[in-house]
């Protein structure tokens, strides 16, 4: 199954992104909201996944982020 816009509906790209990112409530206090967001341009076919992914990793690497370690990476 393709995971391109150009292949899926809104509904179906809502539907990987929940099923890829699974439960994860009570993995970080106060950011799951924030890490699905991340997700928004791909559900609304504005950015492939693979773009939204490399973004983040790209401000990961880079250091550009949160001030604390303690703080969401998403925000």
């Amino acid at each position: 199954m393709s995971i391109l816009i150009k292949d899926t509906t809104k509904e179906e790209r809502e539907k990987i992104v929940a099923e890829s990112i699974g439960n994860i409530s009570g993995q970080c206090d106060g950011c799951s909201a924030g890490i699905i967001e991340m997700y928004d341009d791909y559900i609304e076919g504005k950015k492939e996944l693979r773009q939204v992914n490399m973004e983040f990793h790209a401000r990961y690497i880079s250091g550009v982020g949160p001030e604390s370690k303690n703080e969401c990476p998403i925000r």
